[in-house]
């Protein structure tokens, strides 16, 4: 019992340690609706996309997308309208720039 307990908490923790990585879907059920916002006043959510994977890592406001759901941390689908959207994004072009704008309910959660 003892053995199983610690390989579960190995493969959870393998499974946190790039977190940050987003998949979107087309079709489906996400884990988060996403509306990108036009105005960062808008946004709850300010998001710097990462280039690579580890770049993302433990950080809420750097985004890296992955090709296949199954490597992904969460999944995402953009939303047309804000009203349908669990949380409100704004891309930033600095990675100093991303973070939280205020706080939401999803903060630490997409790590």
């Amino acid at each position: 019992m003892k053995k199983l307990v610690t390989l579960l908490l190995l493969v959870l923790a393998a499974a946190c340690a790039f977190a940050g990585s987003v998949h979107v879907l087309e079709s489906g059920t996400p884990d988060l609706k996403v509306w990108v916002c036009e105005y960062k006043s808008q946004a709850d959510l300010c998001v710097w996309v990462a280039d690579y994977r580890s770049q993302a890592k433990d950080k809420d406001g750097i985004w890296f997308f992955e090709k296949y759901k199954s490597q992904a941390d969460f999944t995402v689908k953009i939303v047309k309208y804000r009203s349908q959207a669990d949380l409100k994004v704004y891309y930033v072009p600095y990675r100093s720039q991303a973070g939280w704008r205020e706080s939401h309910p999803w903060t630490g959660r997409l790590r």
